[in-house]
């Protein structure tokens, strides 16, 4: 089985944020496919509760330094890095003053929404994108875990498809536990038009509830996982009439758990 070179583009990882079920996947599926041969890189966003100093993150100066323009405002991007020693993986953090640097991750002190999770969302796919081409490292599968990095898709098919390092990739989206209540700014659609994207089916994002953007999403993947009972069922349903190749919910005691990931990148 040849190896791949695999993004994983996280909403959280643990031990960074507490444990969930997103969080635990996405730090053990990570050293799984590492551990199976694959070459790994895996991206979150710098919160500003994650502790830099206990969790020894550290600047990439030559990675950092860029100014991304969202909604017609620069952002600079800063990277920074850390690893988890037991799994012997590297995490890069996704870091900018305005989007990230306040304590609590999605939601403010009395569980609202913050206003602006749709420019946090774009900010972090463009930066995980902005980054991996820096790099210069071309990935075959970019898995993107947790609605925060569900728009990557739309800019890999139509902003990066042209980019050598992106041109022959496959996106895989994770169906799971983690629904936001209130829907997204009700410009959406036209900050993600502004970056270059053009589709005629945005205008279904200027109403950018949780199913609207995954439908949206799902029809730019290659392919799905359903990574949580919980995951929302018509959406689930939704990605099973599309005809998109699945990997359909399986409890994580099974043995062959990560080998049927490790198989389904494949035959993508």
């Amino acid at each position: 089985m040849a190896s791949r070179k695999i993004l994983y583009v996280c909403q959280e990882i643990m031990p960074y944020l507490p444990e969930s079920e997103l969080s635990n996947l996405s730090r053990h599926l990570a050293q799984a496919m590492q551990e199976r041969g694959n070459e790994i890189r895996t991206f979150m966003p710098r919160y500003g509760c994650i502790n830099e100093r206990r969790n020894q993150l550290h600047e990439v100066i030559r990675l950092s330094g860029m100014n991304l323009i969202i909604d017609d405002n620069d952002h600079q991007l800063i990277i920074k890095v850390a690893s988890i020693p037991s799994a012997r993986i590297q995490i890069y953090f996704i870091d900018n003053d305005d989007y990230f640097s306040r304590k609590a991750i999605l939601t403010d002190d009395e569980g609202k929404e913050f206003a602006d999770n749709d420019e946090r969302a774009i900010f972090f796919a463009r930066g995980v994108l902005e980054t991996v081409r820096k790099l210069n490292w071309a990935p075959t599968v970019v898995h993107c875990m947790g609605w925060m990095s569900a728009i990557t898709p739309i800019y890999l098919k139509k902003v990066f498809n042209d980019d050598p390092v992106f041109r022959d990739v496959k996106v895989v989206v994770t169906l799971c536990d983690d629904r936001f209540e209130q829907n997204l700014s009700n410009e959406f659609d036209q900050k993600i038009a502004s970056e270059g994207v053009k589709d005629e089916n945005l205008c279904n994002l200027s109403s950018a509830s949780y199913e609207n953007l995954y439908r949206f999403v799902i029809d730019y993947a290659d392919g799905v996982v359903v990574a949580s009972e919980k995951a929302d069922a018509s959406l689930v349903e939704y990605a099973r009439q599309s005809g998109k190749p699945m990997l359909e919910y399986q409890s994580r005691d099974a043995e062959d758990y990560f080998d049927n990931y490790n198989n389904f990148y494949e035959k993508l």
